[in-house]
C-alpha cells in the first residue's frame, strides 16, 4: 500500500443499533480524514447479521466474507436477534465466526473513562482509568462452540482448548502494547489472569506466558487469578495496565469493565489476527432502543480510532494514527463540555452524540496540527 492509497473498509452494520451507530462513525471517520490531510477511505457495505439469516438463510453472505477478507480492516455495528436462532438454539453470531475465519486471537477491550461522567465507584482516582483486557478470542471454552455434546441427557461437555500457536502470539501482541502504552505515559506491566491453581489448561497458559514474558524483560510481567482480578477492577482498577486472559474469562471481565466506564456504549473494541482486524462496539443490538434514536455511538466511534491506529502502525501511516487520537481527544472534549447520553440518565441521543464529537473536530481544524 503506497501512502496515498485509501484504506479499503468492509462495513457490516449488522443489526438493530447497529446501523444507527455505524453512520456516526463513519462521518467521524470521514472528519479525522481531512482534518489530518493525506487520508482517504473506501468503505464497501454488506449484509450480515440475524436479520439476513432470518430473510436469506445465510448469516454471513459468502460476498461480506470475501469483502472482509481483501479489506484493509473490518468496521461492524452488532449483530444478533433474541427472537432469531439457530435450529440448535444458539444465537446467530457471525461476528463469531468472523474471528475464527481469520485468526482473529486478540480480542483488545480498553476500559479508558471518560471526563464528566456519573461516578461509578466512590473513590475518586476511578474517575480517570486506562488499562486494557487482552481477550483470547478464538480458543478457550469457546472453542467448543458448536461442538459441545449431550450425553443421554443427563450430562454435558463443552472442552477447553489451550494451544502453543495462538498463545504465543497472544502473549506477544500484550507485551507489545504494553510496551506502546509504556512509551506513552502507561505503566508497562502485562498480567496473566488465569485460573492455573486448578485447571490444567490454565496452567499450560500461564507456562507460555512466563517463557514469552522472558523474551520482554524490559516489561513487568505479573500473575493474577480472574476471581482476584475481578475484586481487584473494582476494588482498585487504577493499578491496572494490561490484562491478558483466556476466552471465556476475558468474555466476563471486558463487560465489567464497560460497567466501569458507565455502560457498554462507552466500551470500544477491537479483534485482531496477524493479517485481519475486526472493529466494533462490545454493546449488542438493543432491540429495546432500535430505532427511537436513543442509541449511543461513542463505543462505535471509539472502535473506528482504534481502527485508524491499528492501519497506522501496521502500515507505517502516522497521519492515520494522528487522526486516531484526534477522534479520542474529540470525544474526550465533547464529554468534556457537557455531552451526556441517555444511557447514563442524559438526554442526548445518537445524533447529538454524533454532533458533539464532530463539533469538537471541527473545534480542532482551526487549531494548528
Amino acid at each position: 500500500m503506497s501512502a496515498n492509497d485509501a484504506f479499503h473498509i468492509a462495513v457490516l452494520p449488522g443489526d438493530g443499533i447497529g446501523h444507527e451507530v455505524m453512520r456516526p462513525c463513519l462521518d467521524v471517520l470521514e472528519a479525522s480524514a481531512k482534518l489530518v490531510g493525506g487520508l482517504s477511505f473506501r468503505f464497501e457495505q454488506h449484509a450480515a447479521g440475524a436479520v439476513h439469516f432470518r430473510d436469506t438463510g445465510v448469516a454471513l453472505p459468502r460476498a461480506a466474507l470475501d469483502a472482509s477478507r481483501r479489506a484493509d480492516a473490518i468496521l461492524l455495528g452488532a449483530m444478533g436477534w433474541p427472537e432469531i436462532r439457530y435450529p440448535d438454539g444458539t444465537e446467530i453470531a457471525p461476528q463469531l465466526d468472523l474471528r475464527f475465519e481469520f485468526g482473529l486471537f486478540a480480542g483488545v477491550r480498553p476500559v479508558r473513562t471518560l471526563p464528566s461522567m456519573p461516578a461509578i465507584l466512590a473513590d475518586k482516582r476511578a474517575a480517570h482509568l486506562d488499562f486494557v483486557v487482552i481477550r483470547e478470542s478464538t480458543e478457550g471454552l469457546f472453542a467448543s462452540r458448536g461442538k459441545g455434546v449431550v450425553i443421554e441427557d443427563r450430562e454435558a461437555r463443552d472442552t477447553m482448548v489451550i494451544t502453543r500457536e495462538v498463545c504465543e502470539p497472544l502473549f506477544d501482541f500484550a507485551f507489545s502494547l504494553a510496551r506502546q502504552r509504556k512509551a506513552n505515559g502507561g505503566k508497562g506491566i502485562v498480567a496473566c489472569v488465569d485460573k492455573a491453581n486448578v485447571f490444567t489448561s490454565l496452567a499450560f497458559f500461564r507456562k507460555i506466558f512466563d517463557e514469552r514474558a522472558k523474551l520482554n524483560g524490559d516489561i513487568r510481567a505479573d500473575h493474577a487469578y480472574v476471581d482476584a482480578t475481578a475484586l481487584d477492577m473494582i476494588r482498585r482498577p487504577w493499578s491496572l495496565d494490561v490484562l491478558v486472559t483466556e476466552n471465556m474469562f476475558g468474555d466476563i471481565l471486558s463487560d465489567l469493565g464497560a460497567g466501569l466506564m458507565g455502560g457498554m456504549g462507552f466500551a470500544p473494541s477491537a479483534d485482531i489476527g496477524a493479517d485481519h482486524a475486526v472493529f466494533q462496539p462490545c454493546h449488542g443490538t438493543a432491540p429495546d432502543i432500535t430505532g427511537q434514536g436513543r442509541a449511543n455511538p461513542t463505543a462505535m466511534i471509539l472502535s473506528g480510532a482504534m481502527m485508524l491506529e491499528w492501519l497506522g502502525h501496521k502500515h507505517r501511516r502516522p497521519q492515520a494514527i494522528r487522526a486516531g487520537l484526534l477522534i479520542r481527544a474529540a470525544v474526550d472534549h465533547a464529554f468534556a463540555h457537557g455531552l451526556s447520553p441517555y444511557e447514563v440518565g442524559g438526554s442526548h441521543g445518537t445524533r447529538d452524540v454524533a454532533a458533539g464529537v464532530l463539533s469538537a473536530l471541527d473545534e480542532m481544524a482551526l487549531e494548528p496540527l
